[in-house]
C-alpha cells in the first residue's frame, strides 16, 4: 500500500486463495450444489455478524475456495459459463443465509459481465486466469452527490495520461466488495471525456479502502469509500465502457437480474424465520379460543398469501433467467436487449415487494416477543429496505409501462 493513506483506510489486504484449493465447477447442478454447501457454513453466523457487524473475511475465503466465483467465465477460458437462470438460483441461496455476505459478489460478476462484453482477447485470457485462481473482484462504486456528481453516473474521477504514463484520481463510495477484492474496478472519466472502467489491483500505491458503511441494513457488504490517489494504471487494464451505450448488451439486465435476486433470497429468509417463530414460540390470540398460533385462521390465510407472492416472485425471477438465456443465444439488437431490460424490470418490482412485505409481515405474524433484540429478526427488514433502495423500483413500474404504451425502448446502463 502507499503510505499516503487517508484517515480511517483500513490496510488489511485479502489473502490470495491457494489455487489448489480453488473447485472446479464445470456444471449448473455443480454450481447450485456448490451455492448451498457454502450457505449452510454461512447461515449459522448471519445474525451474529449483523449484530456485531463482524466483516465476513474467512467466509469469503471460503466462497472463493468453492470455486463460485468462476462460474460465468467462459468455458474456453476453463469456467462453467452457467445459465443466468443458475446465477440467479445461487444468489437467491446465498443471500437467503446471509444478504449481505451473499450481495458482496454482485459487482464480482457485474465487472465480469462487461469484460464479457468488451474486452479485448488479451484482457480477457489475462483477467479470467485471475478469476479461475480464486481471485475476487470488487467495484468502486458511484460517487456522493454533488455538483460535479448530480447522477450516479457522472462524477470527478478521472484517469490522466501523464509524461509517466496513466494515473488515476477520485473518490467514490458505495463500493460494495471493495474491501475484499483482489482487483477493485471503478468507472472513470478519460482525457477524451469517455466513461472508461478501470480495473485497479487491490496492492495498487495510492489505493485506500476506507471501512466507512453505516446503513442499518446490509451492514457487513463493506460498501463504504476508495480513494484513487495517483494510482499508476497499466493500459491493459481499462475498458471503454463507453462502447456499451451505443450498442445492444445484456451487461445492466444481468447486474440486475442478481440484485432481483439478492431480494428475494432475503424474502424467503423472512418467510422462514416467520414460520418457525409461529410454530416455535407464537402465543394464540386470548379471544380465539386455540391452543396454538398454527390454529389461528388468520395467521393460516396470511401465511398462504405470503408463500404464493413468494412462488410469483421466484419464478418470474428464474422465467426472467431463461429470458435473458434465450436473448443471449442469439445476436444482439436493440429490441431483443429491451426486452431483457423490461422482463428483468418485472422479476425486479416482484422481488422488490415480496422482500418488503416479508420482513414486515413476520412481527405481525409472530408478535411482539419476535421483536426482542436476542432474535435480531429485525436485520431482515433493514435488509430488505436498505438493498431494494439499490435503484428505485417506481422507474421500473415506469419502464415496463413505456415500452408496452409507448414502445419507448429502455436507456442502456447497469441499472436497466
Amino acid at each position: 500500500m502507499s503510505t499516503r493513506t487517508v484517515a480511517g483506510a483500513e490496510l488489511r489486504l485479502p489473502n490470495l486463495p491457494d489455487p489448489e484449493r480453488v473447485q472446479r465447477i464445470s456444471s449448473d447442478a455443480q454450481a447450485l450444489d456448490a451455492a448451498r454447501r457454502v450457505a449452510d457454513q454461512f447461515a449459522p453466523g448471519a445474525a451474529s455478524r449483523d449484530r456485531e457487524r463482524l466483516l465476513p473475511w474467512a467466509e469469503l475465503d471460503l466462497w472463493s475456495e468453492s470455486g463460485l466465483g468462476t462460474v460465468t467465465v467462459p468455458r474456453e477460458y476453463g469456467g462453467a459459463d452457467v445459465s443466468l437462470a443458475t446465477l440467479a438460483e445461487v444468489f437467491v441461496i446465498l443471500c437467503a443465509a446471509d444478504p449481505a455476505l451473499g450481495q458482496i459478489p454482485q459487482n464480482h460478476f457485474g465487472v465480469l459481465g462487461v469484460l464479457r462484453e468488451i474486452g479485448t482477447p488479451a484482457q480477457k485470457l489475462r483477467l479470467y486466469n485471475e478469476v479461475m485462481v480464486g481471485r475476487r473482484l470488487g467495484n468502486a462504486g458511484p460517487e456522493r452527490r454533488s455538483a460535479e456528481s448530480s447522477t450516479i453516473l457522472q462524477g470527478t474521477t478521472r484517469l490522466r495520461t501523464t509524461p509517466d504514463g496513466l494515473r488515476l484520481d477520485g473518490r467514490r463510495f458505495y463500493s460494495t466488495g471493495a474491501l475484499f477484492a483482489h482487483r477493485v474496478p471503478t468507472r472513470a472519466t478519460d482525457d477524451e471525456g469517455r466513461a472508461v472502467q478501470v480495473w485497479v489491483p487491490r496492492d495498487a500505491p495510492g489505493l485506500s479502502l476506507i471501512d466507512d458503511w453505516s446503513s442499518f441494513g446490509q451492514r457487513t457488504t463493506a460498501s463504504g469509500s476508495v480513494v484513487f490517489d495517483n494510482v499508476a494504471i497499466d493500459p491493459q487494464d481499462v475498458l471503454p465502457i463507453w462502447q456499451l451505450a451505443d450498442r445492444p448488451g445484456l451487461y445492466g439486465p444481468i447486474s440486475q437480474l442478481i440484485q432481483a435476486a439478492i431480494d428475494q433470497g432475503i424474502a424467503e429468509a423472512a418467510v422462514a424465520d416467520a414460520i418457525a417463530f409461529v410454530r416455535e414460540r407464537a402465543r394464540p390470540w386470548i379471544d380465539s379460543g386455540l391452543e396454538h398460533a398454527v390454529d389461528d385462521p388468520y395467521i393460516i390465510a396470511d401465511v398462504g398469501r405470503l408463500q404464493i407472492d413468494l412462488h410469483a416472485a421466484r419464478e418470474v425471477l428464474l422465467e426472467t433467467g431463461h429470458t435473458l438465456d434465450a436473448i443471449a443465444s442469439s445476436p444482439l439488437d436493440a429490441e431483443s436487449s429491451a426486452r431483457a431490460s423490461v422482463a428483468v424490470a418485472e422479476a425486479k418490482v416482484l422481488t422488490t415487494r415480496i422482500a418488503l412485505e416479508a420482513s414486515e409481515k413476520l412481527f405481525e405474524l409472530a408478535g411482539s416477543s419476535a421483536t426482542r433484540a436476542a432474535h435480531n429478526l429485525d436485520r431482515h427488514w433493514r435488509n430488505a429496505r436498505t438493498h431494494t433502495l439499490h435503484d428505485p423500483v417506481r422507474w421500473k413500474s415506469h419502464l415496463i409501462g413505456n415500452y408496452h404504451l409507448n414502445d419507448v425502448l429502455p436507456t442502456r446502463h447497469s441499472w436497466n
